[in-house]
């Protein structure tokens, strides 16, 4: 269970698909044969109906998470949004008690579920192909996995274990100064408008209602 206090969560859909396919680079965490496991991977939605109900992905077969034996096991993917530091400097409270502290704002978006593992050559490739083709298409000249020599494919095929994740609950936080007052949201804004820091000014859209789930200052 994700920490989301009530002013932080995020449960509009377009908002928390559009941050998954923006930073599909996810952590995941699963528990097996008596530990915990946790791998950075790429991931993918598939969608029916126009719902998220499966994620996509695969480990190198020498990663321990990838050796649990079965289906149906727990997980949670962690997609990791904008994320920025906010100085207390920026708060109007700063003048007027002092009473401030440092804080960060981001968004994020926890997937439950449980995974299902996929061994044989096909299903691995499709796996492989689709997260190629994904990131692939923004390309000028775009690389698909059939490109390199079949042989070499197969054998990269063969070090790793695909799998996909069925979707059993999705959870968004935005954390964008919600339980600041009006005054003190304001000062965030622009004080990320003037940040030359990496995702202030993503952080900014959100904050302004600029980007997908933003929350605006109003």
């Amino acid at each position: 269970m994700a920490y989301i206090p009530a002013a932080f969560r995020n449960e509009d859909p377009a908002a928390l698909m559009a941050l998954m396919r923006e930073h599909p680079l996810a952590v995941l965490a699963s528990f097996g044969e008596g530990a915990l496991h946790v791998s950075h991977l790429p991931l993918m939605v598939e969608e029916e109906g126009g719902r998220p109900v499966r994620l996509v992905g695969h480990f190198a077969l020498a990663n321990p998470q990838a050796r649990i034996a079965g289906t149906g096991l727990e997980a949670v993917a962690v997609f990791t949004g904008p994320a920025t530091y906010v100085s207390p400097s920026w708060y109007a409270t700063k003048a007027q008690t002092g009473k401030v502290v440092p804080t960060w704002n981001y968004a994020a978006v926890y997937v439950h579920g449980t995974l299902e593992f996929l061994d044989d050559h096909a299903g691995k490739h499709a796996v492989v192909s689709s997260l190629t083709d994904a990131r692939e298409a923004a390309m000028p000249s775009p690389w698909a996995v059939d490109d390199a020599p079949e042989d070499f494919v197969a054998a990269q095929l063969r070090a790793v274990r695909g799998f996909r994740m069925r979707i059993t609950r999705i959870e968004g936080k935005w954390k964008l100064s919600q339980n600041r007052s009006e005054a003190d949201r304001q000062g965030v804004v622009d004080g990320l408008a003037a940040s030359a820091a990496p995702d202030a000014a993503a952080v900014h859209a959100l904050m302004s209602g600029a980007a997908p789930g933003g929350v605006g200052t109003a």
